[in-house]
């Protein structure tokens, strides 16, 4: 019997049928819990600016005085004590305050913005990285049903050795434990493939068990930024670090207001009193509200401001130190991959393939024993999912950096 192993890498199959990548992205932007439930809190955000720059609401005060009795209009027109009117309050905030909170509310809407756009790109890449780990599953999956073939033919022909005492009964015994082997390799990837599934569903808020299909042969394309570019393009266009800005913009108008505190707030009060058949009465008044306890309350309030802008720019190095170091790390795992990724599809697969059909051909004639086979099938068996391995390690770095750089660099 003539067996021969024929070698072929295919980094992502194609099987018709399923959604596009592009096509889940857009469903999940408008489809997406996470995403729908950040951009309400944005807009509600956006409200806030007008609500903090706006005058306090008026107060209108009715009311009488009466004389002999406590009832309505007793001694109105014959006492100049009895009356009944009416008064208007307005609080003035003093200047400076109102453009304050209006700034402050607008700079918490902004980061709110900030923190919009980092969901959507944090679903964004989780939606990614679950769709090439589903990739990974049916490419892996292709890879051991055609290794499971030869080594099933490997299997028939072993048998037909031993059949006719060419054979030893062990080398049986070791091609089916290694078909039992890919068995069970099997069935993990058949778990992943339906994990992977419903983490797409949750993702897209679809029903549970809606059925996802076998993925396109969508390959990330090569990585052409370097390390600088990318952590240029992180400074720029990173929500993350765009949130943290906008906070410590926020946090030094905080500061400002709770300066603002030391000068005092006016009311003031008009009110007209009807005397009955007297003259009416009129009334002005200002209320001032004097912050005698500046020791004990604005200055800890400023002291209050100046550590919360003191945290958010440390908050702001933390992140930028943190993102510095995931990108270079995701940078340098893609690098890597690809090199990876490069050796394995020609040079270590073909090489292992070239020997392992010499010693398919060698075992037929008896030249080799039945251990160099099954040793070179599974080494080779070991390289391809290697490089499988690394296809999937390279589109999951390149993901990662998107949701980090705001740059598309999957597509």
């Amino acid at each position: 019997m003539s067996i021969r192993y024929i070698y072929l890498i295919i980094l992502l199959p194609v099987l018709g049928g399923a959604q596009p990548l592009a096509s889940l992205v857009d469903e999940a932007l408008q489809s997406n819990r996470e995403i729908l439930a950040a951009q309400k809190k944005y807009e509600a955000a956006r409200q806030r600016p007008t609500q903090e720059s706006s005058l306090p609401d008026p107060m209108i005060s009715l009311g009488y005085n009466s004389v002999g009795n406590p009832l309505p209009g007793a001694g109105l027109g014959r006492d100049v004590l009895a009356n009944a009117g009416v008064m208007v309050s307005q609080e003035l905030p003093f200047p400076g305050k109102l453009k304050l909170k209006g700034d402050m509310a607008y700079k918490e809407a902004q980061a709110e913005f900030q923190q919009y756009q980092a969901v959507q790109l944090a679903v964004i890449s989780r939606l990614k990285q679950a769709y090439y780990r589903l990739q990974y599953t049916y490419a892996a999956n292709d890879l051991l049903v055609r290794d499971r073939d030869l080594l099933d033919k490997l299997l028939k022909v072993t048998e037909d050795r031993y059949s006719v005492g060419r054979a030893a009964q062990q080398d049986v015994f070791k091609a089916q434990t290694q078909t039992s082997i890919l068995e069970t390799r099997l069935v993990k990837l058949e778990q992943e493939r339906r994990s992977r599934t419903a983490e797409i569903d949750s993702i897209l808020n679809r029903a549970v068990g809606t059925p996802v299909g076998r993925p396109e042969g969508a390959k990330p394309k090569e990585l052409m930024a370097t390390l600088e570019e990318l952590l240029a393009a992180a400074r720029q266009n990173s929500p993350m670090l765009g949130r943290d800005r906008k906070m410590i913009e926020q946090s030094e108008l905080a500061v400002n207001m709770a300066r603002k505190e030391y000068y005092p707030d006016v009311t003031l009060n008009a009110g007209y009193y009807n005397m009955g058949s007297m003259p009416p009465m009129y009334e002005v008044r200002a209320d001032f509200k004097v912050p005698i306890y500046f020791w004990r309350k604005q200055r800890a309030g400023v002291n209050e401001q100046v550590s919360n802008l003191s945290q958010t720019r440390r908050q702001y190095e933390a992140t930028d130190q943190s993102l510095r170091y995931q990108i270079q790390n995701d940078f340098l795992m893609a690098q890597t991959s690809a090199r990876l990724m490069k050796l394995y599809a020609q040079t270590v697969v073909p090489q292992g393939n070239l020997a392992l059909e010499a010693s398919l051909s060698t075992y037929e004639t008896g030249t080799v024993d039945f251990l160099s086979v099954l040793s070179n099938f599974t080494m080779v068996l070991d390289y391809e999912m290697s490089y499988y391995d690394e296809a999937l390690n390279y589109a999951l770095a390149l993901s990662r950096l998107e949701e980090m750089t705001g740059q598309a660099l999957t597509d």
